[in-house]
């Protein structure tokens, strides 16, 4: 199984607000942190998702609130593309 988790990262001299989706194997990205949606949780799936796209994965993703942002686990069986 595998997990992803995400983070909140304030502004700095060189980047605006943004969330980090890391996996075990040590992939990073980093997407622009939406102001614009109301639900706190969809901003940090969206970066899960992005990770996921690009690390090739499917399935459905489960969630929970940790210290610094959300961890999201795939429900029964990844699939590989």
């Amino acid at each position: 199984m595998k997990a992803i988790l995400t983070k909140y990262h304030g502004f700095s001299d060189t980047h605006g607000s943004r969330i980090s989706a890391v996996e075990p194997g040590g992939t990073r990205i980093y997407i622009p942190f939406a102001y614009g949606d109301s639900l706190e949780e969809s901003r940090y799936r969206k970066a899960a998702e992005v990770l996921c796209e690009k690390m090739g994965w499917s399935g459905t993703l489960i969630s929970g609130s940790i210290k610094d942002g959300y961890a999201f686990v795939f429900t029964g069986e990844v699939k590989c593309r």
